[in-house]
C-alpha cells in the first residue's frame, strides 16, 4: 500500500541541529511543510553531496514555508561530528535526524533490513502531517533538490487550488489545468 495520503505515524527522534542536540517528533511536521530526506548513513559518499545540495536550496525550502530533516539510520552524536567534520554537511542549518531504532525508517517504507540502512526516500509533508509527494530508490543515485523544491510548491499549488493539476514539468507561476470532461482526448 503507497504511503501517498496518509498520516505520518506518531514519532520521536533526537537530533543535531544549530550546534545542539534537539528532540525532533511528529508534532514538529504539523502546522507547516515538511520534507524529510532519508539517507543511509553518515560518512559515506553521495549523502554529503545530497545534504550541501539541500543545504544551498535551504532558503527556498524556507521561503515557501517549509522545515527540512535529513534523516540516517545513525545517532544524533555522529550527525554532531559529521556536520563538524565534513565542509559539505558543515553548511547544513536544518535538523539531521538520527535513527538508531530504524522506527523512522520502517515507519516510512525505505528501511533495506538486511542492511541497517535506510534507501534514499524524499517525501512532502502537508501541515496536516499528510504525505503528499514521495520518491524512493536506490542508494547509488543522489537526488537534485530542485526537484523537491518543485514537487513542494506543487503540492502548495494544489492544496489551495482545490479543482487544479499541474502538469509534467510545471513550475511556480506556469499555467496548470482544471480537469473536465471537455479535456479528454485534447491534451
Amino acid at each position: 500500500m503507497s504511503l501517498i495520503n496518509t498520516q505520518v505515524q506518531p514519532f520521536k527522534a533526537n537530533a543535531f541541529k544549530d550546534g545542539k542536540f534537539i528532540e525532533v517528533t511528529d508534532k514538529d511536521l504539523q502546522g507547516k511543510w515538511s520534507v524529510v530526506i532519508f539517507m543511509p548513513a553518515a560518512f559515506t559518499f553521495n549523502c554529503p553531496t545530497e545534504i550541501e545540495d539541500a543545504a544551498e536550496h535551504y532558503g527556498e525550502f524556507q521561503k515557501a514555508g517549509a522545515e527540512v530533516y535529513i534523516v540516517t539510520t545513525d545517532t544524533h552524536f555522529s550527525h554532531k561530528v559529521w556536520h563538524e567534520t565534513s565542509p559539505a554537511v558543515g553548511k547544513a542549518k536544518f535538523a539531521l535526524v538520527g535513527d538508531p531504532t530504524h522506527a523512522l525508517s520502517k515507519a516510512f517504507d525505505v528501511l533495506i533490513p538486511e542492511e541497517g540502512l535506510a534507501l534514499r526516500g524524499t517525501f512532502v509533508i502537508d501541515p496536516s502531517g499528510t504525505i503528499k509527494t514521495l520518491e524512493i530508490h536506490d542508494n547509488a543515485i543522489a537526488r537534485d533538490v530542485t526537484e523537491t523544491v518543485r514537487k513542494l510548491k506543487a503540492a502548495q499549488f494544489v492544496a489551495s487550488h482545490p479543482g487544479e493539476v499541474c502538469p509534467a514539468k510545471w513550475k511556480e507561476g506556469e499555467k496548470t489545468i482544471k480537469p473536465s470532461l471537455d479535456l479528454v482526448g485534447k491534451i
